[in-house]
């Protein structure tokens, strides 16, 4: 059974950044895959970032070149780092934990969510 547990999340202005920290127990990440998601209000939750156990990235359209997500094989934590936040990055964000080494198909575990707020 793993816990992912999130932190990092608070309210910025346009423009700012944010750095969330995932922490895993229960499973090495550096033998699966891990994803950063995000659910904003009446909106379906949606991929953000991914990164597989070799450290391969992928990321969606909307965040590319303003987030970066990275890990830390010996601290078994995940990291999203934002830069150049809009209010449209407001949501909850979620790390997620795949049961394969890529980033594909459902995650297997979810953290319980940090909520990311972006003002003008």
């Amino acid at each position: 059974q793993m816990h992912l547990e999130e932190s990092g999340g608070g309210s910025v202005q346009r423009g700012g950044s944010l750095r969330l920290s995932c922490a895993v127990s229960g499973r090495r990440i550096n033998s699966i895959a891990m994803g950063w998601y995000r659910q904003a209000p009446g909106k379906q939750r949606e991929l953000v970032a991914g990164i597989s156990n070799s450290g391969t990235t992928v990321y969606a359209d909307s965040v590319k070149g303003r987030f970066t997500t990275s890990k830390d094989n010996a601290k078994n934590t995940v990291y999203l780092q934002m830069s150049s936040l809009e209010p449209e990055d407001t949501a909850v964000y979620y790390c997620a934990a795949y049961l394969t080494y890529q980033v594909m198909g459902a995650p297997g575990y979810w953290g319980q969510g940090t909520s990311v707020t972006v003002s003008l």
